[in-house]
């Protein structure tokens, strides 16, 4: 099994600890690793865009003019798309932008990223924030500690009110629960601080 260093909340080297070998040192998939952010990305679009068509937009009612006699084109109504104000021709209309992938290769994708990330050395494993009262400094000391800079993913093993609270006013900090990992957060963290009870979760949940 892989091994890093286990951290306490001072940074303070209490030892290593075991990661698995199916979670941080997995086969890196690049191709399956951009079709699965693709499909993530893409269900977070809304897809509430619309536009009118020639019978959505308001008016129409008349002929601009009469059909012969002015050496004109003929016209039916000023709701067509060739005209100011018109309808909109082939625009957009609510839809989902779902991507339907197996749960197998999401699963490879997320792994390929853990691993990636431990590649980098990018993994810091914390005993517990152990967090006394909601503060905002106190996550930021533990998280200077642990030297972990950039964006930051804090990996969570359970609901923690008191670390989301502290954190949500840091805006390069990112709190996550271990069985509520994806791809692009993961990916998008420039440092991956887990607490190490959310090492079992996490072997429980994608294993």
């Amino acid at each position: 099994m892989a091994t890093t260093t286990l951290f306490d909340r001072t940074g303070k080297d209490l030892g290593s600890v075991e990661l698995h070998d199916e979670l941080f040192a997995a086969p890196i998939n690049e191709a399956i690793l951009h079709q699965v952010v693709t499909a993530q990305l893409a269900g977070r679009r809304t897809g509430t865009h619309d536009t009118k068509t020639r019978g959505e937009v308001r008016g129409g009612g008349k002929k601009p003019y009469r059909q012969k006699g002015t050496g004109r084109a003929r016209q039916g109504s000023r709701t067509a798309p060739h005209y100011r104000g018109g309808g909109a021709v082939f625009g957009p209309h609510p839809r989902s932008y779902a991507q339907k992938l197996p749960r197998k290769m999401k699963r490879a994708a997320l792994r390929g990223a853990l691993t990636a990330k431990f590649g980098d050395e990018a993994i810091r494993v914390l005993d517990t924030f152990g967090l006394a009262a909601i503060k905002t400094q106190d996550v930021v000391g533990v998280l200077s500690a642990l030297n972990a800079t950039g964006r930051v993913l804090v990996v969570a093993p359970s609901v923690d009110e008191k670390l989301r609270l502290s954190a949500r006013n840091l805006q390069k900090v990112v709190v996550i629960l271990a069985d509520s990992l994806n791809v692009v957060d993961v990916l998008n963290a420039d440092t991956v601080v887990i607490e190490q009870p959310s090492l079992a979760r996490m072997e429980e949940v994608y294993l």
